[in-house]
This record gives C-alpha cells, sequence and structure tokens, in this order.
C-alpha cells in the first residue's frame, strides 16, 4: 500500500475538551463569563452536588447560605429542595440564565449581581465557596476577604472548596496555602480542614475542603 502524503492526510481532530477561541480576556468583566457560558464551556462545573458539600450540609444546623458566583447553580437547587434559605448570585447574565433554567421552581433564587456592591435579603449563616475566590483575578483578593468578613456576623462560616496552586496563569487562579491563611485569619479561624476524593479534572488533587468561621 503506498503511504499516504502530507497533502492527502485529513487535518488532525481538535483535541477533546479544547477551549473554544474567545474575544474576550478579562476575568474582571461579566463579558468574560457570559461568552464562556454562551458557549458551553465552563471546566469548572462539576455537573451536580459534590459530596463534601452534601456532608456538610448533612451535619451544620440550617442556616441562611449565600451562594457568590454560583455558575449554573446545582448546589442551590439541593438546598432549596431541603428546606433550606438560599441566594445566589453571577456576574454573568448567561450564567444567571443558565442557573434559572436547571432551578427550575427555584429560578428566583438566582440574581445577576456584583458580589462586591451586593446586599444578600438576609444575613448569610454560611457562604458557600465553590470556584469563586479562584475565578477573581489575585489583585482582587484583599477585597474578596473583607467582603466576606463584612458579610458574616460573627460565629458566621465561610465553608467550600479552595484551589491551591501556585501557578500565575487564570483563571482558575490558584492561591498558595500561606497566602489564603494570610488573608483570612484576621477575621476567621479554620475550623475544618479536609481532602477532596471527587474533584473535577480541572480541580483535582490541588482543592481541599475548608470551613472557616468568622470571630
Amino acid at each position: 500500500m503506498a503511504k499516504s502524503t502530507s497533502s492527502d492526510r485529513p487535518a488532525p481532530a481538535p483535541s477533546a475538551g479544547a477551549a473554544p477561541v474567545f474575544a474576550t480576556r478579562d476575568p474582571n468583566t461579566a463579558a468574560f463569563w457570559d461568552e464562556r457560558f454562551r458557549q458551553g464551556f465552563t471546566p469548572w462545573d462539576q455537573a451536580g452536588v459534590p459530596a463534601a458539600f452534601a456532608s456538610f450540609a448533612a451535619r451544620t444546623a440550617a442556616r441562611p447560605v449565600f451562594v457568590p458566583g454560583c455558575g449554573n447553580a446545582h448546589e442551590v437547587g439541593w438546598l432549596a429542595q431541603a428546606g433550606w434559605t438560599v441566594r445566589a448570585i453571577d456576574f454573568s447574565a448567561d450564567a444567571v440564565a443558565a442557573a434559572r433554567a436547571q432551578l427550575g421552581p427555584h429560578a428566583a433564587l438566582v440574581e445577576q449581581a456584583d458580589f462586591f456592591a451586593y446586599r444578600p435579603p438576609f444575613a448569610p449563616g454560611w457562604i458557600y465557596e465553590r470556584a469563586f475566590l479562584c475565578a477573581l483575578p489575585p489583585a482582587r483578593r484583599p477585597d474578596y476577604a473583607a467582603r466576606m468578613a463584612e458579610l458574616l456576623e460573627p460565629g458566621g462560616l465561610l465553608a467550600g472548596f479552595f484551589f491551591f496552586d501556585e501557578t500565575p496563569k487564570g483563571p482558575p487562579f490558584g492561591i498558595a496555602r500561606p497566602e489564603l491563611e494570610a488573608l483570612l485569619c484576621p477575621s476567621f479561624e479554620l475550623v475544618e480542614d479536609a481532602a477532596v476524593d471527587d474533584s473535577i479534572p480541572v480541580f483535582a488533587g490541588r482543592e481541599r475542603w475548608m470551613s472557616w468561621r468568622r470571630r
């Protein structure tokens, strides 16, 4: 059989999961996230409820929950169905539309808003962290810590998944553990720190479930 030449070989197929080409590059803008949700590129989405989240909720007294940067908001629906008071926001209108489409009767629990200006309709007892800190450019980390401390009363919990990585590129923007501790320890104490065994590929081996209690 004759060998094929470079001119008659088919072009290689794009690799599975390859990122589309995007026009927006600044994650500080809603347009950045709108474009990714519009094109269905959400590799940070677990398409369900993580085991550590469900375990934490099962052993924690029900309290009002605020979810910033909720994306598709799978956990919001889970909490609402379990009878918890919950409110979620996302910077992206396309993310909010996607969340509302899958939440059905609980669609009104998700709003489009800027976390740094939004005031929840209740005093949160738990703020759920899921791929929100790592979505923010590192320069916004002090603002994140200050806003979390402002929103939570003493005894309130900042609990969820924290992504540890020191590669400067992102999102997701990983953080070094000493930097996270320096950010949060002035206002919070760490009360739970556990390995995660059902991470999705983008976070695998580099995230931990942590619960921080407001001092």
